[in-house]
């Protein structure tokens, strides 16, 4: 029997915010074109990267797919699904899917149609150590030394601001006291993606935090730079999937300035019919000349979009809808649309509309999480809904895709910062936003539309909260931003820098881009553009229709208490096998939840019902002591007396020769097992039961009466 050896199995070692940062190589996954094994403190994530060997036929983009692979075994679980094994990717999952790809995928040829796909399997979680950032340099790493044409490398950190500086790579307990959480990714000489959520965070130190983040990055460039010179393969030769420059020129010269004039207004509507008669007229002129090529044609017509939009931007600083280059198109906002929803708000820019609801409920319809993550539930959640309506085609709706889980995800962190704790809102909280016409930055208009919606719902947020976009064209050194990209410089730009926050700070980043990357004066210019505009939208747009919120809560909104009792109590509220709690809110109607610091949470529609819970909970925790008034129920008669439920699980017995003023032969002829009464606690014993007078109470509330004529 032969012993395996690994000639190939190679360790390169850093240091990363002072923790090691340990890559292994040639050991495992060999038949992948590169793969590499991250190992971040006890995080351990296996990174491949595969190619396919030929293009992809029949497609104008390029095919990359990027999973990051949870097991839950990683953080010693067994996955809490019935089949007992991981499922379909969590929502934290498939962000993190996200946060690595729109980084790498500008950086590979825009003309490949060869499948790439990048598996990122986290194997191992140490919490101190992110294995977002350990998938992210595995990634660089796997296509840095592999035969896939790319140009990166890419480098990428964890930014945190605790106790007044900026932490790289924050530890957990860190985290959890940071007011900044931003994912910085670069090359070299320019940063490929900011993704951030902030508890208002200063734009200024924003910024900083984005230079600082860079710097770090350009020493990962330089390890991963010298694990590619020593062990990285040759790049393989690709056949280029570019239209053919005959085809385009040819095109370019009979529908040039056709197409100028066809882009040249504010509805998107009337730009694509143009745009089809446009491409009828291609079709039709070429389709002799070039035979089985209206695909190409399509790409052509395509290409010569992009180049005109640019152009326009570039040359005569001209949007095709003619606005200036920081100028919003026009906006409104609403509130209360539908009557019987607990809040909601309906926000238009443009061509662009989001109407976004809120629903309350209890803190037991928090979501709960099962994965590989610290965080186990959350109260706030917040859904996107991108129906084929919305641009105009006739399509049926499906699961939401990654694309509107991400931006779901984004407006849900820009309005975390500000939702009131547990304790001042005892609520779960759901928003749904229904994207319900598209023409660019719908995931800045459902923050904006979340905020009309809980300021309607009467959400006390600490601040409202607006989002906007900034778009770029670049084209050597020369550069230009603009404010509010609609979809068609969206699709034609090279950026997509979407920001939103308070008046105080920004609260939520998200940053795409088509580019090689992007300069801190371009950052800059994004920073200071959208800063003015999401002031101009909070002050001239969304607070005039709803200028702080509302001081009630929708009348179909469940209300709650929350109060706290003695831990020690808890068993007595629950009673044996819960009947006691249950009997408490199937008799109010309401819901309880009691956690196990005593806090005592109850919910239901009516106030009264709440208070008559809340009561009867007071009551069974209150120790009765002599002298003490209760209005109960007879629920059980005995030859020698009644016993009346002073509390649900608390009874008190009526001695028959306290149930009247004058001599009782029968108990019955006094009261009746489901009748109501006044009863006054005269003694308890020593054993603990409690004795009770009828007519004690009865007296005194007659004196009583008599007292306050």
């Amino acid at each position: 029997m032969k012993h395996m050896t690994f000639d190939k199995y190679r360790v390169f070692e850093t240091k990363l915010a002072g923790r090691k940062l340990v890559v292994e190589t040639g050991k495992v996954a060999g038949l992948a074109n590169g793969s590499c094994m991250v190992r971040y403190g006890d995080t351990v994530v296996l990174v491949t990267a595969t190619a396919s060997a030929a293009p992809r036929d029949g497609i104008d983009f390029f095919p990359l797919s990027v999973d990051f692979e949870e097991r839950i075994y990683a953080v010693g679980r067994i996955p809490g699904s019935f089949m007992r094994r991981e499922g379909r990717p969590s929502e934290k999952a498939i962000l993190a899917s996200r946060l690595i790809d729109r980084p790498i995928r500008p950086l590979f040829p825009s003309d490949m149609r060869n499948d790439v796909v990048i598996s990122a399997t986290v194997m191992c979680v140490d919490p101190d150590c992110s294995p977002e950032i350990a998938a992210m340099i595995g990634t660089s790493v796997a296509i840095s030394i592999s035969d896939i044409p790319w140009n990166g490398p890419i480098g990428g950190v964890h930014m945190g601001f605790v106790d007044g500086a900026y932490v790289i790579n924050p530890t957990a307990e860190q985290f959890e006291r940071s007011q900044l959480n931003l994912y910085v990714v670069g090359t070299r000489e320019k940063i490929v993606m900011i993704e951030a959520d902030a508890k208002q965070f200063p734009d200024e130190m924003m910024l900083k935090a984005v230079e600082i983040g860079q710097a770090e990055n350009v020493k990962l460039v330089d390890f991963i730079e010298g694990i590619q010179k020593e062990i990285g393969k040759e790049k393989f030769t690709f056949e280029s999937k570019a239209v053919p420059e005959e085809i385009y020129n040819d095109i370019k010269d009979f529908a040039h300035q056709l197409v100028r004039e066809a882009v040249l207004t504010d509805d998107k509507t009337v730009r694509d019919e143009r745009i089809a008669e446009i491409g009828a007229m291609i079709n039709e002129h070429f389709a002799e000349k070039y035979p089985e090529s209206e695909a190409i044609f399509a790409e052509c017509l395509y290409k010569l979009q992009k180049f005109v939009v640019r152009r326009y931007i570039l040359d005569e600083g001209k949007r095709v809808d003619g606005r200036s280059l920081t100028e919003v198109r026009p906006l409104a906002a609403e509130v209360g649309i539908l009557p019987r929803v607990h809040g909601s708000g309906l926000f238009t820019r443009g061509q662009t509309q989001v109407l976004t609801t809120v629903t309350l409920g209890t803190l037991r319809d928090a979501q709960e999480l099962d994965t590989i993550f610290p965080e186990k539930s959350k109260r706030y959640m917040h859904h996107y809904n991108f129906p084929g309506y919305s641009v105009g085609e006739a399509k049926p709706s499906r699961t939401p895709g990654r694309r509107e889980i991400g931006h779901g995800a984004l407006a849900e962190r820009a309005l975390v910062p500000v939702i009131p704790s547990e304790e001042e809102f005892p609520y779960a909280l759901r928003l749904v936003s229904e994207v319900v016409s598209s023409n660019g930055s719908t995931s800045q208009g459902s923050i904006c539309g979340s905020t009309l919606a809980l300021m309607d719902a009467g959400v006390p947020i600490k601040a409202p909260v607006a989002g906007i976009s900034c778009g770029l064209v670049v084209e050597g050194d020369r550069h230009i931003t603009f404010t509010d990209i609609q979809g068609i410089e969206d699709f034609f730009g090279d950026m997509d820098f979407k920001v939103g926050g308070t008046k105080a700070g920004i609260t939520a980043i998200q940053v795409d881009i088509k580019c090689d990357g992007l300069t801190m004066e371009i950052i800059r210019e994004a920073f200071e553009k959208t800063r003015n505009a999401r002031y101009d939208i909070l002050d001239e747009i969304m607070l005039p229709a709803i200028p702080e919120p509302r001081k009630e809560l929708s009348p179909w909104a469940p209300k709650t208490v929350q109060f706290k009792i003695d831990p020690d109590k808890i068993r007595d509220v629950i009673g044996k096998g819960g009947s006691v709690i249950q009997k408490i809110t199937a008799d109010t109607n309401t819901q309880m939840d009691i956690q196990d610091d005593g806090t005592v949470t109850i919910a239901a529609i009516n106030q009264n019902d709440i208070n008559r819970a809340k009561a009867a909970v007071e009551a069974i925790v209150l120790d009765p002591i002599p002298g003490q008034m209760f209005y109960g129920k007879v629920v059980r008669i005995m030859n020698f007396g009644a016993f009346v439920e002073l509390a649900p699980g608390k009874d008190g017995l009526v001695h028959i020769s306290k149930l009247e003023n004058r001599r009782v032969e029968k108990v019955e002829d006094s009261v009746n097992i489901g009748d109501m009464t006044w009863v006054k606690v005269i003694e308890i014993d020593e054993k603990g039961r409690i004795n009770l007078s009828r007519k004690d109470a009865y007296n005194d509330l007659a004196k009583q009466a008599e007292e306050n004529k």
